[in-house]
């Protein structure tokens, strides 16, 4: 893999609040922006310094190798990786492939430029081969520029994927079967259906949407997969990784009485405990050798998001102060731990790889990115990931979308009730896109 010179610029300026405002603008061209946003804060991005497409097994591992190479062979003016604000200095965005075998390839983009706000510090970076732009006169050029509103949608239909929802209960079924001959003890099944329009959807627009409504959750775009996940596979900065786990599910109805009702039932399901404390000790196992000492609660919360609720614990560690391949000073880089946590329980089962092969049979189709990691990595190793849940894939013309929606399947799971869970997550993105269906 080839290592460009990079040379990076950064600077403090005042930005809009919240960022997503910035999606307004029309940047440095007409490109599509790369978004990284939660509760009003993170990073709007666009244009490509350099990046890295690959596939296959070790995606993570070289993706960090080659974004470390780009690091120390970099010139770098500004804050630096020393600043007490995680990724103010320079970063990479990535969304990877779900499945090592996977067709849709994995891609790291260090942007050309990224206006980022966190802890209520306001920077903007540039980054180019040879000499970067100078950061602050690329963002006065950018606001003071007319606002290129995001287009409205176009109409959109919504057509079946390769399970409809009537088959979907007899995928189900046989995942009990195998689950019943001790084939697996839990395995999270996915179904998709499909989105096309007559007119190139702009994704700003469906970003701006997500982030409006799904304030706590992490809104993303990159490379046409857009979405807003609730599930942060890992986050790593200064020494402390964090892990939020999300599994076990209930449709919330609108009604704030009968949904308090509805989250105690939650809370006390076997059936959801179960699937949660598979996807915990998941994460605990993969999370063990990279840390001193881990914190898991001894129970799970209830996250109350606008369509459902569902059972987290967020496991909080001390990484070992030790060098890692991939990582920067002494612990190592957020997307080492990323791969090393992908997929946990809570998007593929246990035990992994019996589960892989089970779902992989019983999808019959290509994940692509969904379910896979999709966040940020700054030089000092820091970042957050993301799983890419609530999304939706578009093609290259932006005609056409894939989404996902999945849940997972134990020994006490009913078919109807995980067909009505695959639709109450889907509602996020429909929502989003204005889907009918036909």
């Amino acid at each position: 893999m080839e290592t460009p010179n990079l040379h990076f610029r950064t600077a403090p300026v005042k930005l809009p609040r919240p960022l997503a405002t910035t999606l307004a603008q029309p940047g440095q061209a007409a490109d599509e922006p790369m978004v990284w946003l939660r509760r009003g804060e993170g990073t709007v991005a666009w244009g490509q310094a350099a990046g890295l497409e690959i596939t296959g097994p070790d995606r993570f591992g070289q993706a960090a190798a080659w974004f470390s190479d780009v690091i120390a062979a970099a010139q770098v003016e500004g804050p630096g990786g020393g600043s007490q604000v995680p990724g103010m200095c320079p970063m990479a965005l990535g969304t990877f492939s779900f499945a090592d075998n996977s067709a849709m390839p994995s891609r790291l983009v260090i942007p050309a430029v990224a206006v980022s706000q966190r802890r209520g510090i306001d920077w903007i970076t540039t980054a180019a081969v040879g000499e970067a732009p100078n950061p602050l006169a690329i963002w006065q050029a950018i606001a003071a520029s007319a606002t290129d509103n995001p287009a409205p949608l176009p109409a959109m239909q919504e057509l079946p994927g390769h399970h409809s929802a009537t088959t979907w209960p007899d995928v189900i079924a046989e995942a009990l079967d195998a689950i019943g001959h001790r084939v697996v003890d839990k395995v999270v099944l996915a179904r998709d259906v499909l989105a096309t329009a007559a007119q190139s959807v702009d994704l700003r627009t469906v970003a701006l949407s997500l982030a409006g409504a799904y304030s706590n959750c992490w809104t993303f775009l990159l490379d046409g997969l857009v979405g807003a996940t609730p599930e942060l596979l890992v986050r790593s900065a200064r020494g402390l990784v964090t892990s939020r786990v999300l599994a076990g599910t209930i449709r919330r109805t609108g009604d704030d009485v009968a949904d308090l009702a509805r989250a105690a039932s939650l809370a006390r399901s076997s059936k959801d405990l179960e699937e949660h404390q598979f996807a915990v000790e998941s994460v605990v196992q993969a999370l063990r050798p990279f840390t001193e000492e881990l914190s898991v609660p001894d129970a799970p919360s209830v996250l109350h998001l606008p369509n459902v609720m569902h059972l987290a614990t967020d496991v909080v560690g001390d990484l070992i102060g030790r060098d890692l391949a991939g990582g920067h000073g002494s612990a190592p880089a957020s997307l080492v731990l990323a791969g090393a946590l992908h997929p946990t329980a809570a998007v593929c089962g246990t035990p992994r790889q019996a589960a892989f092969e089970l779902l992989e049979h019983l999808e019959q189709a290509d994940r692509g990115r969904y379910s896979g990691p999709v966040g940020w990595m700054a030089a000092d190793g820091a970042g957050e990931w993301g799983i890419a849940l609530r999304c939706a894939q578009f093609n290259q013309d932006r005609r056409q979308a894939q989404l996902w929606a999945g849940g997972g399947i134990v020994a006490a799971s009913d078919p109807a009730g995980e067909l009505a869970e695959t639709e109450a997550k889907l509602a996020p993105m429909r929502q989003a896109l204005g889907l009918t269906t036909v």
